[in-house]
């Protein structure tokens, strides 16, 4: 036997210095270095044409001076719309919550009979615009009307953004933690609650930032079932007056609630790296049974379904039974489907370009550049459709004529409103690839631009696709703006259904609906099969 024993408690061994290039250790994200340029100057210009109807409301609101605009902001009448568009969006986040993370697990991490079919179906409801939705409970049952039938109509077409980015985080985790867990002696319920949860986190905040953003912005749900809020308030100021510094003293309330939301965000997030870092291969996790749960499950998941897409379709095809005597004109459904379906393309390409950057950025870096750039990238999505177009409008007749009421506008303008969409998808994407991977590659002599083309859009690839289908289906359903930014002469499915609707023509809007919701629902089929 030896004579020299160790020491009980060992000396640390000494940490030497990284080698320049070398990659940072597995798990670390680079919070320190200054984002690369290729990445910084394209952000830089989708957070300037984001934050361009902010600057139209600065002019605008202090138009009169600043006491004006504070004697508008003061008034009771702003107070009563906060609180109103307060409750509103706290309600239809919750519930959005509510159904969105639960569904999730149910069809990702259970043996749910037909899991896959209704993965597909729980993304059907994004191709339903909300002003369907509640005309559709608002023709069965006008007691509704309020808030209550908003708070309905506004969940059950928004709870899709929740549903989606949770359940593609629990397809990426590694069921390892939580079979960990189980074997430390926690029961499945406390698994869920200590290891999964808080997994799935950043994706149920960022969802839920885009259920109340969209809340926010919403103009016609509230508008049919007559429930005065902030977008609803601002579209009556701009029609009952041409003075335009109340419309937008309201907007300037409503960006600054925008960017409360951002931070509030933001901040649930945590420093906590969500990608894996192991070797090896991730397993997919055993569904767990259901066992007497099962029926009560499907009945949910059924009823979920009916009242978000089958309702409303059973509506539309009352009124398309009811019109079918009058006539449709297939010719003008063609063109008008034609150019909808053009300017939703062009639109989700604009955003997803102007997105990439800006979604890289939030995940890789942690700075107040990351910071100000992604607060940049949301709060335009607030400010309600009809202040963006008045927004551009003057931007174009004062600096940039030849695009006044052409098709380049409208797109700027949903590129502007639905910015967070892609930005959202993409973030959540590039977390969950490894950055050490990143890191890896400019070891190996990779530009930041080599990096970006070759690692980090090839990972994050299926996100950014997400997002950009995402942003396809809410352009389609755009309103507010489009009525105001469309070229002369043309029509979307969305502004036709809104014209006939506004004058009682409910069994001729109803050819539009239909092709509106069928077409939206390509992509969100796609998008759900895509996703199971």
């Amino acid at each position: 036997m030896s004579d020299v024993t160790a020491p009980e408690h060992p000396a640390p061994a000494r940490r030497l210095p990284r080698p320049a290039g070398a990659p940072a250790p597995a798990g670390r994200r680079r919070t320190g270095a200054r984002p690369a340029w290729i990445l910084l100057v394209p952000a830089t210009a989708a957070a300037l044409l984001a934050v361009l109807p902010l600057g139209y409301l600065a002019v605008r609101a202090l138009e009169h001076g600043p006491a004006h605009a504070w004697d508008i902001v003061a008034d009771s009448r702003t107070g009563e719309l906060l609180l109103r568009s307060l409750g509103l969006t706290v309600t239809v986040v919750a519930a959005c919550l509510v159904i969105g993370v639960p569904l999730a697990w149910l069809t990702v991490r259970t043996a749910l009979p037909g899991a896959r079919a209704w993965s597909v179906l729980a993304t059907l409801p994004l191709a339903v615009p909300s002003y369907v939705t509640a005309f559709a409970w608002l023709s069965a049952a006008p007691s509704l009307a309020g808030f209550t039938g908003s708070a309905l109509a506004l969940t059950l077409a928004s709870f899709p953004y929740v549903y989606l980015p949770v359940a593609a985080a629990l397809r990426g985790t590694d069921p390892g933690h939580e079979e960990a867990a189980r074997s430390l002696g926690h029961g499945r319920l406390g698994t869920f609650l200590r290891v999964t949860l808080p997994q799935l986190r950043p994706a149920a905040a960022g969802g839920g930032l885009l259920v109340a953003l969209y809340v926010l912005s919403d103009f016609g749900a509230v508008s049919l079932m007559r429930y005065d809020t902030f977008t609803l308030g601002i579209h009556t100021s701009y029609r009952a007056s041409f003075d335009r510094t109340p419309a937008a003293a309201l907007s300037a309330v409503l960006v600054l609630m925008t960017i409360a939301l951002v931070a509030a965000e933001t901040r649930t997030r945590g420093r906590a790296d969500y990608a894996r870092t192991g070797t090896g291969t991730a397993r997919r996790a055993v569904p767990a049974a259901l066992g007497r749960w099962r029926p009560i499950a499907l009945t949910c998941c059924g009823t979920l379904v009916a009242a978000a897409v089958g309702f409303p379709l059973a509506v539309l095809g009352y009124w398309l039974a009811v019109g079918a005597s009058a006539g449709w004109e297939p010719t003008a459904l063609a063109t008008t489907a034609v150019a909808t379906l053009g300017l939703a393309a062009g639109g989700a390409a604009l955003t997803t370009l102007l997105a990439l950057p800006v979604g890289v950025i939030a995940a890789r870096h942690r700075g107040r550049i990351a910071h100000i750039l992604e607060q940049a990238a949301y709060a335009g999505h607030a400010v309600p459709g009809i202040t963006v177009a008045l927004a551009l409008v003057f931007f174009a007749v004062r600096y940039a004529r030849p695009l006044y009421q052409e098709t380049p506008l409208l797109i700027c303008a949903y590129a502007v409103l639905f910015l967070p969409v892609a930005v959202a998808a993409t973030r959540a994407a590039v977390l969950q690839a490894p950055p050490v991977l990143d890191d890896v590659a400019r070891s190996l002599g990779r530009t930041p631009f080599g990096v970006l083309r070759e690692v980090t859009v090839p990972l994050a690839a299926p996100g950014v696709a997400a997002g950009a289908a995402l942003t396809f289906v809410v352009c389609m359903k755009e309103l507010p703006a489009t009525l105001l930014l469309r070229p002369t002469g043309m029509d979307t499915l969305a502004t036709r259904l809104w014209t006939e609707t506004g004058s009682g023509s409910f069994a001729a809007a109803a050819p539009y609906a239909a092709a509106l919701i069928l077409l939206a629902a390509v992509p969100s089929y796609l998008l759900g099969r895509h996703r199971t």
